[in-house]
């Protein structure tokens, strides 16, 4: 049967030709021949020059997801195995992998398709149609795959309950793929032990992007006091423990996370040393600050201020805001680890956004280093979508 054809427009698809991922509405021409949304299909410059393959979805401003850049490549289980491959011996090379983000999308060119491993167990998060219809066959390939390295996967959950999913016209879900298992998996990172609940924590349980960021601040923590706002599960308040901290308060705004937090500082024995306090942070930085409380290491991690370009200018608010208010807080000589992972405030504007909470806090900050998201989280140039955690840690001196 032949592929239905996708035209672009003259002039269009900049972002594909430069080595992106996506092709979105307004750049196609035409649509030849018949198809149903999930479907390959052939993508065309408006003069017939081939483009390569995707899978299409009217639904969805991104019509196509690309997969292939050949025409004549065949999309099967010899595909999708080569695919899959790469991937895990990537991983090898560049982490850490009893824990890791195994397929990431488009960076990994299966776009759409998250799958993070957590120990024995994985966690898929699929977010297009296409992608969705070969999720089973590439899960199938990927314990095969592991498995030759001897790693045996006894179990595998679904988080597939994102609202991204409507806009491919796609239904929320979340459950077991196969056999049930306890969903509470404990893994090791940088020395710590967590319980990472992959059925109900957020995204797929963990936030392994920021694997080696955690461990780039626990040199900076050693005999320190250390406060860790936005601390979720306690991921960097564990990092600042088990380095030596003298004294670490972590803050989340939700109690469920701040009880997953206080049972992964037992379960690594420093309770004595690392407490969580439930409050709002916006609203504890000035009351630390009026208090006269002031930190050795201030950790930032917050969540997305902003998911859409619409609500940017209110998240650069919030990031000055919090940002200013850690400053004030740094001890003279101390260290600010501060971060964003949306998208849409991109290096630019978060460093210039920082540069002005500096301004505003009487602050001079002197750049220990730059970071991004841990290297099983690729960063493929041109998917601009696949580079999203900017993360600093700066020295915190007085203006004078």
């Amino acid at each position: 049967m032949s592929l239905a054809v996708v035209t672009l427009k003259k002039g269009e698809g900049r972002l594909l030709k430069a080595g992106g991922m996506w092709i979105f509405d307004n750049e196609i021409a035409s649509v030849m021949g018949s198809f149903v949304n999930g479907d390959i299909v052939l993508v065309r410059d408006f003069d017939g020059y081939s483009m390569g393959k995707g899978f299409i979805n009217t639904s969805s401003r991104i019509t196509v997801r690309m997969l292939t850049r050949d025409e004549n490549q065949k999309i099967d289980s010899c595909f999708l195995e080569e695919r899959v491959r790469n991937a895990w011996e990537y991983r090898k090379k560049v982490t850490d992998t009893g824990s890791c983000r195994l397929i990431f999308g488009e960076a990994d060119f299966l776009p759409g398709l998250v799958v993070d491993k957590f120990s024995d167990v994985l966690v898929v998060q699929s977010l297009a149609l296409g992608i969705d219809r070969l999720k089973m066959e590439i899960l199938g390939i990927l314990k095969k795959v592991l498995l030759e390295d001897g790693i045996c996967i006894c179990g595998i959950y679904e988080r597939s309950d994102v609202k991204v999913r409507r806009q491919e016209g796609m239904e929320l879900y979340k459950g077991f793929i196969g056999p049930e298992f306890p969903t509470l998996v404990q893994i090791e990172e940088n020395g710590v032990k967590y319980q990472v609940d992959v059925r109900d924590g957020q995204k797929t349980g963990f936030f392994l992007d920021q694997k080696y960021n955690r461990l780039a601040i626990q040199k900076l923590c050693r005999g320190g006091k250390v406060l860790d706002c936005f601390t979720h599960t306690g991921s960097f308040a564990l990092n600042a423990g088990i380095a030596g901290a003298r004294e670490v308060l972590g803050v989340d705004a939700s109690q469920l996370a701040v009880d997953q937090a206080e049972s992964n500082a037992r379960l690594n024995h420093l309770e004595d040393r690392v407490k969580f306090l439930c409050a709002d942070v916006f609203e504890l930085l000035p009351e630390l600050e009026e208090k006269g409380e002031t930190y050795d290491v201030v950790i930032l991690d917050p969540p997305a201020f902003t998911k859409s370009r619409s609500s940017v200018k209110n998240a650069v608010r919030g990031y000055r805001e919090i940002n200013l208010r850690a400053m004030k807080l740094v001890k003279e000589g101390g260290f600010l680890a501060t971060c964003s992972c949306s998208h849409f405030m991109d290096y630019e504007l978060f460093t210039k956004t920082i540069a002005q909470a500096a301004g505003n806090a009487h602050k001079r900050l002197r750049q220990v280093e730059y970071r991004t998201q841990a290297p099983d989280h690729p960063i493929l140039w041109a998917a601009y979508e696949s580079y999203y955690l900017k993360f600093y840690i700066f020295q915190v001196c007085t203006d004078r």
